[in-house]
């Protein structure tokens, strides 16, 4: 099992290496060359800047059991289809009982932004949010569903 992280605007990859390590899970980043990801203890795979270049590379790289931490939904449910674990930003999992529903959220959304219309962002992150994927993660890597 590997850790696989969509880096592009990951905001949780410090949180995510240190979970890895404690488990000896290693960690990948796949970023495109718009963003300078170096962390330490991590391989980093840096892909030209493209639409869903970095999503691409990751799936290629993917091995049935990996786990892997991206806020994307289409990603997620690529990486579902190959064998993955997938988990957002905020330790909720993907799984075949919400993808289809997020990804059809997700469709919604694009069709009111093509009309003109405007979806609200995310609020702030915050720290509850950063404890809820830590303990998350620390369950999936140690087995525990």
């Amino acid at each position: 099992m590997r850790l696989l992280i969509d880096a592009d605007a990951c905001p949780v990859v410090d949180i995510a290496l240190g979970i890895a390590r404690a488990h000896h899970v290693p960690v990948t980043l796949v970023c495109d060359d718009a963003h300078e990801m170096r962390r330490e203890g991590a391989l980093t795979v840096t892909v030209l800047r493209g639409a869903d270049s970095a999503d691409l590379a990751l799936v290629n790289m993917l091995e049935h059991g990996d786990v892997v931490i991206t806020q994307d939904y289409g990603l997620a449910a690529l990486c579902l289809a190959r064998g993955a674990r997938a988990l957002d930003q905020n330790g909720r999992a993907y799984d075949s009982g919400n993808i289809d529903m997020l990804l059809g959220m997700r469709h919604m959304a694009a069709h009111a932004r093509r009309a003109g219309g405007r979806v609200k962002g995310p609020p702030k992150r915050n720290r509850t949010q950063d404890e809820a994927f830590a303990r998350e993660l620390e369950k999936l890597l140690q087995g525990i569903e």
